[in-house]
């Protein structure tokens, strides 16, 4: 399972090439394939990067529906209509396509955010604004991760 984490901000240059961040790519090594699908997000004014092993067993999912549904042929479009899939080049470098960059608002700085098993491309004032509205929603929802941590506490904080 991929797990992409931190916040790294980049240069896009004048030919919307940008550099995947050193830890992304190493994450995406660690995978077993640099190719990613990028793809612009269902909820948000971002581009969202999935490695194609988990973008794969994401977009299976739709095997789940009957094939010619309206709600298969609708996610069947949302997810693969545009979508790119890609891999960095010999210096880190992905070339983002016009529509995404316009999806995002990007201009000559790009957010890479990590998000465990994807990440998504900011502009970056935008990613900061998203990263505490995400953190306060999850406080005021009072969101947690079902069962128990690996390294289970007792009531009184030693190990169990």
């Amino acid at each position: 399972m991929a797990r992409f984490m931190g916040t790294h901000t980049n240069r896009l240059d004048r030919k919307g090439r940008v550099s995947v961040p050193a830890l992304f790519r190493a994450e995406l090594a660690r995978l077993g394939s640099d190719e990613i699908v990028l793809r612009p997000s269902h909820q948000y004014a971002c581009i969202e990067a999935w490695p194609m092993p988990e973008f794969d067993a994401m977009a299976s999912k739709l095997d789940r529906l009957d094939v010619f549904s309206a709600d298969q042929e609708d996610l069947a479009t949302s997810l693969f209509a545009d979508a790119y899939p890609l891999r960095p080049d010999g210096e880190g470098r992905i070339m983002l396509p016009e529509d995404l960059i316009a999806h995002a608002g990007l201009t000559d700085t790009v957010a890479f955010v990590g998000m465990a098993t994807k990440f998504a491309l900011w502009e970056p004032a935008a990613a900061k604004r998203r990263v505490l509205e995400a953190r306060n929603g999850a406080r005021e929802r009072g969101l947690t991760l079902p069962g128990g941590s690996p390294t289970a506490r007792t009531p009184t904080g030693g190990a169990a």
